[in-house]
Order: structure tokens, then sequence, then C-alpha cells
């Protein structure tokens, strides 16, 4: 297959370069995924039987191959990034296909494990790739485009489960099959389709940990610890409280979506101009609030319409997570990104292995606990968000290093 250097990767039709294989898995990603996640809670509810044990395990089980993504570090040994990455896309397709054919919970365990191989696994290449395929200064905004084409897709997926579940008698089996083959499809044809493309850095092809990493480490690890519990309860908490159907909770995720594909251009724009520390800052000031008053819900009675608001709110906030990969695509070296990459992905992971299994059985007691505990999550996050210095740099990672500078000069 013929390789292409990123450089003159701008000699190719608008359609064939780099950026725009960026778009298209965005877009072909989410049609598999998001019909899974769609479907998911009334699927395991209605035809597997599921409590809130049962939810938490299923997705301790999902979140062990985003622990090992350091894997990818090996794979890349034998295979380039963008081959993984399709590859890996091909396989999210194939396992969401036949979901529904494996109804008891033996078989659900065992192809979420393989669609998750092949989501963490793309996900994990393509936030590297990402970092490498655009230039520094346009990243916060190409990444709000991208953000907002991924929803776009997703929300297309939403608006056809809407409009013909009820209307065409849908099946689960007929639903993942439709949405599950049409990914593998369009990553068969990328796969196919677009040259190799080769970045003017080289990866490193091992492990690599470095000190002055050690903050967004640990805000992978925090960032990862409280989506879990948004993730795992939240869409689960309008199934079993307030009976949401199938066309209701995706209804839900139209709203959600749209709000999104809205906002996200414009929320990379604003990391752009004002940089990471305050668009992480202020999001994690609004993920407080919001899981506080998930937390009310409960405690207090309150009901589905606070409950909708604050699921479409928490989506928006969620959005500016983008400002950390900006943030340490400023600090790293340009050889570190792909390994840098697979590693946080398994910091981002190590509480999603067991954090589901553990709060599933302090839901079946207490669920406004849960979202209690993802409010001090979210808390800390904005602690370690203070520590972000205005303008980082290689040199310049913490507000620390920065003052030591200062102190110096």
């Amino acid at each position: 297959m013929k390789i292409v250097r990123l450089a003159d990767a701008q000699s190719l039709p608008l359609w064939r370069r780099p950026t725009s294989l960026l778009f298209v898995m965005a877009m072909a990603m989410p049609v598999a995924f998001a019909t899974w996640s769609a479907l998911l809670n009334n699927f395991v509810i209605e035809v597997a039987a599921f409590d809130g044990s049962d939810i938490g395990w299923l997705h301790t089980v999902r979140e062990i191959p985003g622990f090992f993504a350091i894997g990818v570090i090996a794979l890349i040994m034998f295979i380039r990034e963008q081959v993984l990455g399709l590859v890996a896309l091909i396989m999210l397709g194939a396992a969401t296909a036949v979901t529904a054919e494996f109804p008891q919970m033996a078989g659900i365990l065992t192809v979420t494990m393989l669609s998750s191989i092949g989501f963490h696994y793309y996900e994990t290449v393509n936030q590297s790739l990402q970092l490498q395929w655009i230039d520094k200064k346009r990243a916060p905004q190409t990444l709000g485009w991208i953000l907002s084409a991924g929803s776009g897709a997703t929300l297309l997926v939403y608006l056809l489960i809407v409009t013909t579940w009820e209307s065409l008698g849908l099946t689960y089996n007929t639903v993942y099959w439709v949405s599950g083959g049409f990914t593998a499809v369009v990553a068969v044809i990328s796969l196919l389709a677009y040259p190799q493309f080769e970045a003017p850095h080289p990866q490193t092809k091992r492990m690599v940990l470095r000190k002055r990493y050690w903050l967004y480490y640990a805000l992978q690890f925090m960032s990862g610890a409280r989506r879990q519990i948004f993730v795992v309860f939240a869409g689960f908490m309008m199934v079993e409280r307030f009976g949401f159907a199938v066309d209701d909770i995706t209804r839900l995720f139209m709203v959600t979506l749209l709000i999104n594909m809205l906002a996200a251009p414009l929320l990379g724009r604003i990391v752009q101009v004002f940089g990471e520390r305050r668009a992480m800052i202020v999001e994690y000031v609004g993920l407080s609030l919001v899981f506080f008053a998930y937390g009310g819900l409960y405690y207090f009675g309150w009901g589905v319409a606070l409950a909708m608001v604050l699921y479409v709110v928490n989506h928006i906030f969620f959005s500016l997570a983008l400002a950390m990969k900006t943030y340490f695509q400023k600090i790293a070296d340009p050889q570190d990104i792909a390994p840098t990459a697979a590693v946080a992905f398994t910091i981002n992971h190590i509480a999603a292995v067991f954090l589901p299994a553990m709060l599933g059985y302090i839901w079946l007691q207490s669920p406004g606990l849960v979202f209690l505990m993802a409010a001090g999550m979210a808390m800390v996050s904005l602690v370690l968000s203070l520590l972000i210095p205005r303008h980082p740099a290689p040199g310049h990672e913490t507000v620390f290093q920065t003052r030591l500078l200062a102190a110096a000069e």
C-alpha cells in the first residue's frame, strides 16, 4: 500500500487526506458504539433481567481491554498505527453486530469483551493519530469539529432508532446487525481506499513513563474513575428509576447529541482562546455540581425533568475533555505521543476495572451515594486542574516548573 508523508498529503484530493480519514473514522465508530449503548440498558433488563450488580459486572468486563490498552505499544512494532486502528474498528463493528445473538449473561459478557477490545484499541490509536496528524495551532478547533462530526453520526443513529423502532417493529437483533455491519464495512473500505500516512516524528515503540507527565497521568486516572459512574449508572437510572423505554432513552440521547454537535466546535474554540487550564476548571466545577444534583434525585425525590437536564449538561461538560488532549500535545515530546496514548488509556481504565462492579453493590443499597462519590472525584480533578500553567509547554508542564523558572530568572 502506498506510503505518503504527512507533508505531501496536502497534494491529495481532499477526501483522501489524513484529516478526512480522522473524520471518517470519527463518524463510523459511533454507528456501532452508539447503537450498542442506546439499546444496552433496555436489552439487558428486558431480555437478560439484569439488576444493578449485573450491569456493574458487565461494565467491569467492558473496561478490562481499556486497562490493557498498553498492548498497543507491542502491536505497533509489527503493524502501522493507521492499520491497527482500522482493524480494531472492524472488530468493534463485527462484535456489535452479533450482540443480540447471545442473550444470556455469559454470552453478553463475551461479546462485550470482544467489542470492547475493538473499541479501546481503536480509541487509543485514534487519539495518537489525532495528535500526530493535526497541527498544534489548529488542534483545539479541529478536535472540536471532529467531535461534532461524531456527534452528528450518533444523532443520526438515534434518530433512526426513534423513528423506526416501533413503526417497523424492529428487534434488537436487526438493529445490532445493521449498525455493527455498517461500521465494519466503512472500516474495510477505509483500509483499502486511503494511503498509509507517514508522520514526521517516528514513534517510540516501547512503554514511556516520564515524571514530567505526572499531572497528565493523574488527570487521566480521575477522568476514568469519574466517567465510569456516569457511563454505567446515568442511563441505567433513567430506565430503572424512571421507566424509560428504548425510544424514550434514545430521544434523550438525541437531544444530548444535537446540543453537543452544535457546542463542540464552540468548545474547541473556547479552549483555543482561553487555554486548557481555564477550560478544565470550568469543566470540573460544572461536573461537581451536576453529580451533586444527581445525588439529590434520590435523596430529595427530584423528578425526571431535572434528571434529563442533568444528563444533557453532563455531556456538554464532558466535551471539554478535549482540553486534556491538547494539554498533553503541548507538553509532550513528539515521539512520545503513541506510547503515551497507550499508557494514558491504561491509567484511565485502572479504576474502571473494579469500580463498576464495586459500585454496583453500593447501588443496590444507596444509588444517590454513587453519584456523590462521582462529585468528590470531580472536585479532586478540579484541584489537579489548578496545577496546569496558563501556557503549558515542555519544561512548563505544571505551575511548579513555571514558578521555579521565574525564581531562577
